[in-house]
């Protein structure tokens, strides 16, 4: 009976034993789950903090015409002289903008680069609505301020301007009405007028070459 007892203590000791350790273990499971838990929620604070706020004031990208609105002012009380320039401005008046898209835009408000004193070029817009024919004066004084050199073959005529200065002849042809010309495709420094077939390019080169000046009448 003794034996039995002891064996039957040893049984108790051992089951005990192992129940501590269970509990134990279970205990530090626990905790270490716990402290994991913890440093997620402070790593995801900190990432939180580290996102700036959307909508903030830094700037909004407006509708067209509100946004065209805005660089028809701005060209009325700034000499603006780039692109550009152009772009900061609507950045400090809160309108994000790309240079690509001010482009357009000064395309559809008819807006062309005009000397002024200093020798100094800036955009302007035209009193002339943009659907209205703009008159000779106009398209001469763009024609004598930016064409180069124009040449013809068939019924194309190429036009050379200075870099960057392409789309604003192609602008005032485009809005001048003139005779012969069926539409303009400008690049960055040439032009490519298409001239009507019966009327031909040769005709219209030596138009617009007299508007530019470039042969004597």
């Amino acid at each position: 009976m003794a034996r039995s007892q002891g064996s039957a203590s040893r049984v108790g000791v051992t089951a005990t034993g192992r129940a501590d350790r269970t509990s134990a273990t279970n205990a530090t499971n626990a905790a270490n789950a716990a402290n994991a838990a913890n440093a997620a929620n402070a790593a995801n604070a900190d990432a939180d903090a580290d996102i700036p706020a959307t909508g903030g004031t830094a700037g909004q990208r407006a509708p067209k015409t509100q946004r065209q609105s805005r660089i028809a002012r701005l060209l009325e009380n700034y000499a603006v002289t780039s692109q550009t320039r152009l772009v900061e401005l609507l950045a400090l008046d809160g309108v994000v903008a790309t240079q690509a898209t001010v482009s357009r835009d000064l395309e559809d408000l008819g807006a062309v680069k005009v000397r002024v004193p200093g020798s100094e070029t800036i955009y302007a817009i035209p009193d002339a609505p943009k659907d209205r024919p703009a008159p000779e004066d106009h398209l001469r004084r763009v024609l004598g301020e930016w064409v180069a050199e124009v040449s013809w073959s068939l019924n194309l005529v190429v036009v050379r301007t200075p870099p960057g200065s392409a789309h604003v002849v192609a602008s005032a042809l485009d809005r001048s009405g003139i005779a012969g010309v069926l539409g303009t495709v400008a690049g960055d420094d040439t032009l490519m007028i298409v001239c009507e077939a019966d009327v031909g390019g040769a005709v219209v080169a030596a138009r617009l070459a007299e508007l530019a000046g470039l042969v004597e009448r």
